[in-house]
């Protein structure tokens, strides 16, 4: 029975995997693909490859959502905690991406999480969850929409004097590597947060011991979210592409880049499982605040914002009921 129970956590914890796949796509190009600096099918492609390649770049978020933030009982009573919080993260993801909403696949997650240990009567570490959730998911997004106004400004100073034409042909350019490193970084982050549940429930069914990431773990999280990519995620991509602000090169290229810069301080210095949605969506009204304040629609920010705020708890309410559910049958 054990075995089996794991197998099914295994087998849901990649589906979300896939489902943050081609949820969080647009968070790595989407400004390249409305820029033009690359083809929807060619971003896809390199957004897929490179979140494989970061996958395998460290394992302190893992570590951090695998034995930092609940502790669940071992046997069967931890796993259906586990499975109940995969399944609530996976509806919030599949409700968001319907409506086109670009909301943190990691906060979905970590609000299952929570919910699940609640309803289950499990240890939370709260003072884990305020250190590496709440304070990164308030920082995070912040220092994008700070530095990407910031390096914005800094290119437009440096360009004062180029000729457009030419300079946003370099800028189109420029953000094939920009849109690179963002992947790496989602990679970084988030195939990561599934590697760290499939260790809980490993641990829980009794087949692991440890905090330490299996290779095959690695491997088959990698694969999982690199395929959900590569099925894209048009609708989000609309929202962050075009309904914030429709971006140039340049600021196509600063919001990547200071993106990518914060995800890999918050995953490699603090093992912090921060949003790359909250970090990208940030960074572009940064930049294009630069603009004027006008060019970015607010309302759309806000409609965001909205969703990230309800992230957690409506995840969390959902796997709260799911383990109810499920607790009467296993």
């Amino acid at each position: 029975m054990e075995l089996a129970l794991v197998l099914v956590v295994i087998v849901v914890a990649l589906s979300f995997d896939f489902t943050n796949g081609f949820h969080d796509a647009a968070n790595a190009i989407a400004t390249s693909v409305s820029t033009r600096a690359l083809t929807p099918r060619i971003a896809l492609g390199m957004a897929a490859v490179f979140n494989l390649i970061g996958a395998f770049l460290g394992t302190g978020v893992a570590e951090t959502i695998g034995s930092n933030i609940v502790k669940v009982d071992l046997g069967i009573h931890g796993m259906t905690v586990v499975l109940a919080a995969l399944l609530g993260a996976i509806a919030w993801n599949l409700i968001t991406w319907r409506l086109g909403l670009p909301s943190s696949s990691s906060h979905a997650l970590i609000g299952a999480l929570a919910g699940a240990g609640i309803a289950s009567s499990s240890t939370i570490e709260w003072s884990v969850v305020l250190d590496k959730v709440v304070v990164p998911m308030v920082v995070s997004p912040l220092s994008g929409f700070v530095l990407g106004y910031l390096v914005m400004v800094a290119i437009l100073w440096i360009v004062r004097h180029k000729a457009p034409a030419p300079t946003h042909r370099r800028f189109r350019i420029a953000q094939t590597v920009s849109a690179a490193a963002m992947s790496l970084g989602h990679g970084l982050q988030d195939a990561q947060k599934t590697m760290g549940v499939i260790v809980l429930a490993l641990v829980a069914g009794g087949f692991h011991s440890g905090t330490s990431i299996p290779v095959w773990v690695k491997l088959s999280a990698a694969l999982a979210i690199s395929a959900g990519t590569y099925s894209g995620g048009w609708r989000i991509m609309r929202t962050l592409g075009r309904r914030i602000i429709h971006l140039d090169p340049a600021r196509g290229f600063a919001a990547e880049a200071v993106s990518a810069v914060v995800l890999y301080v918050a995953a490699l210095q603090f093992h912090a499982p921060v949003s790359t949605t909250h970090t990208i969506s940030s960074a572009i009204m940064g930049v294009g605040a630069t603009k004027r304040l006008s060019a970015v629609r607010w309302g759309v920010a806000r409609s965001m914002v909205a969703a990230w705020v309800l992230t957690l708890p409506a995840a969390g309410l959902f796997a709260a009921a799911l383990y109810f559910v499920l607790h009467l049958f296993l």
